[in-house]
């Protein structure tokens, strides 16, 4: 079982940056790709960038493009994603995933492990 462990969240002014961090543990090996995805209360999960483990391959969401970049070390089990710019539109509990299998996806529901989450709050 993969295990997934955010941290980096806060509490910034609008502009500001943030670096999130994901640590996997477990059978690593098995991950295709790992995400980012955001929620706001009452709202569904949805998407934010995606990394292919071996080949570094990368998405993001259009909210986000220019923005944020996410990046992965392999050797130390670590995906990021730094968020420059930071709006008060990108307040939400941030998730880090994970995928098995050959393809990526930016539905929520297509990942297999999941992390707790961070809270990120931008004021304006």
């Amino acid at each position: 079982q993969v295990q997934l462990v955010e941290s980096g969240g806060g509490s910034v002014q609008a502009g500001d940056s943030l670096r999130l961090s994901c640590a996997a543990s477990g059978p690593t090996f098995s991950i295709y790709a790992m995400g980012w995805f955001r929620q706001v209360p009452g709202k569904e999960r949805t998407f934010v960038a995606v990394i292919t483990w071996s080949g570094g391959s990368t998405d993001y969401a259009d909210s986000v493009k220019g923005r944020f970049t996410i990046s992965r070390d392999n050797a130390k089990n670590t995906v990021a994603l730094q968020m420059n710019s930071l709006k008060p539109e990108d307040t939400a509990v941030y998730y880090c995933a994970a995928i098995r299998g050959g393809s990526w996806s930016s539905v929520w529901y297509d990942y297999d492990y999941w992390g707790r989450g961070t809270q990120v709050t931008v004021s304006a």
